[in-house]
């Protein structure tokens, strides 16, 4: 007989999204709130840093995934070369009660360093396997349309 498995049973931690915002934060009753979600800024000249974008990860995993794991962010340019790393322990204690999954929200507010115009990735690897890539386009120079009075511009 062939033997069936269910996903949410495998303890297979992963990614459910990532994304760049310009805040989030998580409310008193565990939802995660997201504001401004961008995939493309301007800058006037490079190099330029963009300042404490916030990056969004929601992990998802079960019981199976209680323990440490470890989680990598890398920063690549168009290049493909990496600008930055940074490797963090994530605790997962077990859900509460008979919950099957659970969501893990990962909010960084980090500074974005960008070398060159095109397509950048943030990788997201999980215990060494990347499981997610979000994509940031950079434009820079003048900007084609100039906005409007009170316009904000990402």
């Amino acid at each position: 007989m062939r033997e069936r498995h269910n996903r949410c049973n495998l303890g297979v931690m992963h990614v459910s999204f990532a994304l760049f915002a310009d805040a989030a934060n998580l409310s008193q009753e565990g939802k995660l709130n997201v504001l401004g979600v961008f995939d493309a800024v301007h800058v006037g000249s490079l190099p330029a840093v963009h300042p404490r974008a916030t990056l969004v990860v929601r992990l998802k995993g079960t019981i199976a995934d209680a323990g440490g794991h470890a989680v990598t962010l890398s920063w690549k340019n168009p290049r493909g070369a990496e600008l930055w790393s940074s490797t963090a322990e994530l605790n997962v204690n077990a859900p509460p009660g008979h919950a099957a999954e659970m969501d893990m929200p990962l909010i960084a507010s980090i500074d974005l360093p960008l070398d060159s115009v095109g397509d950048y990735s943030m990788l997201i690897s999980l215990d060494g396997k990347v499981h997610a890539e979000t994509r940031l386009h950079v434009r820079a120079g003048s900007p084609i349309v100039a906005p409007g009075p009170g316009a904000m511009v990402s």
